[in-house]
């Protein structure tokens, strides 16, 4: 394991050609116009799971990982969840070298490496376009995700000072109904939904 260029890592994953499913990029994109503070690598994944594996076996002490996830709230709505992460032997989910389900990401990496990850974060968007992959889908986020970036670029420069004073610490986000602390929470196989705030 190398020392990594940042204690803190900020990925954008999604795909940019399936609406909504490009939050995570769009975010990213928003940041190199609003930096966030020293301390932290903040990089656009794309669909690029294998990169992200083993991006995240490098050192670092916490990931924030941006997404768009159905988890049943009003589209535009941003959560925070703290996934369980898989141990070292066993995984969740089969490993997988393709996509970028964040559940096999984990699980891949967990099956990399011979150490514990970091602590991993996800700010996920609720989507209000949710494609299946089989019909075309214009390129572009629906209004009330697109509404959401600057709101999820305010909530990061909020968070991520308080994780390099404390990997450990408790953000939350700035509007009232996104400000569940994050859970301990499984990743369903196949989307990052399907946990429980508090």
């Amino acid at each position: 394991m190398t020392t990594p260029l940042a204690p803190l890592l900020v990925a954008g994953v999604g795909n940019i050609f399936l609406a909504d499913d490009a939050f995570g990029p769009e975010v990213i994109r928003a940041l190199d116009r609003c930096p966030l503070p020293p301390g932290v690598r903040v990089k656009d994944f794309g669909i690029r799971g294998l990169d992200l594996a083993y991006e995240l076996l490098d050192g670092y002490r916490t990931a924030v990982l941006v997404d768009a996830a159905p988890r049943g709230h009003r589209p535009g709505t941003l959560s925070l969840i703290e996934p369980e992460l898989p141990g070292t032997t066993a995984a969740a989910a089969p490993p997988e070298a393709h996509g970028m389900d964040p559940a096999r990401v984990l699980a891949l990496a967990a099956h990399l490496g011979d150490g514990p990850l970091p602590r991993v974060l996800l700010l996920a968007c609720e989507p209000e376009v949710r494609p299946t992959g089989d019909e075309d889908v214009t390129a572009g986020l629906s209004a009330p995700v697109r509404e959401a970036v600057d709101r999820a670029v305010t909530a990061l420069h909020t968070m991520v000072p308080a994780l390099l004073a404390d990997p450990a610490a408790t953000p939350r986000l700035g509007r009232p109904e996104e400000s569940a602390e994050p859970c301990p929470a499984g990743l369903p196989h196949g989307t990052t939904g399907g946990t429980q705030d508090r």
